[in-house]
């Protein structure tokens, strides 16, 4: 059992002698380039990759924006469209005082000023669309 146990103490003491041995400059110098190499890959990848999140954020907050921006112009749209209904109706319940050609004549601006109210509430709505 002797013969056993002796190279079994003798490679025990070679492996943990070894723990200790430090390495040469050359070589520490090398891992830490390539511990550096690989930092530097890891933080350029974590930086792409939250470029690109920051991308896909944008692009669904700019798709909101836009969103948002044309419900505005349709909902202006849609107040200025019933500011000219009221307006027509009141024009045309006043054009009921008058009679013959002058009530006719009431009526006709009253439904011209309508149309050019819907006109630029149209043109009002275009255009803030196009500008966003």
């Amino acid at each position: 059992m002797r013969e056993y146990l002796m190279p079994i103490f003798v490679v025990a003491s070679l492996v943990v002698g070894g723990c200790d041995k430090s390495k040469s400059p050359e070589d520490v110098s090398k891992d830490v380039a390539k511990a550096e190499q690989k930092a530097n890959n890891e933080v350029t990848k974590s930086e792409a990759r939250a470029q690109s999140a920051l991308d896909k954020s944008y692009e669904k907050v700019n798709d909101q924006e836009i969103k948002f921006n044309n419900d505005a112009a349709h909902q202006t749209y849609n107040v200025a469209i019933a500011k000219a209904d009221g307006n027509r109706k009141v024009a045309i319940a006043t054009c009921e005082s008058q009679s013959g050609s002058a009530q006719k004549a009431c009526k006709d601006q009253a439904e011209a000023d309508y149309k050019t109210a819907r006109a630029d509430a149209r043109a009002s709505a275009e255009a803030a669309v196009q500008q966003k």
